[in-house]
């Protein structure tokens, strides 16, 4: 069965990765993951967004990339030791800081792809998006932050239960049991799975593979690959069996990829 988070959406997906950031000079300050991030591709007219969050000192699941704010600001505390208030105000002059639960009240008519950043956030995010299973898949690195999440959501109460994708060690398992055709065991990977969301290759190996494409599909599962920012890279993969493209330039794979 389809899960609401891909019911009634344009195909193929194209996932606005972190926001959408396309300004220079001045715009350029504006940071990934804010609200200002989110409100430019809310006004590119994607469907799908992919973010990421973390907990701040306070406990208050934020979007927020990286693990310390060296990259942003210089400084290279980790977002788990700064307070909430402390955060937005660092935030106030680049786009605006945002929780996970604002950004769902805020943009209502998009669905988001949550990327778990931290086991320390899991729980957190799990009741933030409890009230908006049918429009949030949950996805991380490390498979149990993703299942913390969604113990997390049901007991909150959701009424629907959000949409999953793999983590690394699923995908690295369907990678291998696609290459050695062993259905059986690609299936159970994917049971509960509603997306693995995998790069085109991993150093020197292939991830995207025909074989890989053919087992998920063969479960109801679809394919996103990530992060994709160049048109004919993002048509040649949607030829190949791509359901979605993660991109930086979501103006772009809009333009590019006509949808149905």
């Amino acid at each position: 069965m389809t899960h609401p988070y891909f019911e009634g959406a344009p195909f193929p997906r194209v996932l606005a990765h972190r926001g959408l950031l396309t300004g220079s000079g001045e715009d350029a300050v504006v940071f990934d993951n804010s609200a200002a991030a989110l409100a430019a591709a809310d006004a590119a007219g994607v469907v799908y967004l992919e973010t990421d969050v973390r907990a701040t000192a306070d406990g208050d699941p934020v979007l927020f990339h990286d693990e310390t704010l060296e990259r942003l600001l210089g400084d290279p505390r980790p977002v788990a030791q700064v307070a909430t208030a402390e955060l937005q105000e660092l935030f106030a002059a680049h786009g605006g800081l945002l929780t996970l639960t604002e950004a769902l009240d805020l943009f209502p008519r998009l669905r988001f792809n949550v990327d778990v950043k931290a086991s320390s956030a899991a729980a957190a995010i799990g009741v933030a998006v409890a009230p908006h299973g049918h429009r949030v898949l949950l996805t991380s690195f490390r498979d149990a932050n993703r299942r913390t999440a969604l113990d997390a959501a049901a007991g909150a109460g959701a009424p629907v239960l959000p949409a999953s994708s793999g983590g690394q060690r699923a995908i690295a398992l369907l990678r291998l049991a696609s290459a050695l055709r062993l259905g059986a065991w690609a299936r159970r990977i994917l049971s509960g799975l509603d997306a693995v969301q995998i790069p085109e290759r991993f150093g020197f190996v292939r991830v995207f593979t025909p074989a890989l494409v053919r087992a998920a599909h063969a479960s109801g599962v679809e394919v996103h690959v990530w992060t994709i920012d160049d048109p004919a890279q993002m048509r040649r993969l949607v030829a190949q069996g791509a359901d979605g493209i993660v991109t930086d330039r979501a103006d772009l794979a809009l333009a590019t990829l006509p949808s149905r």
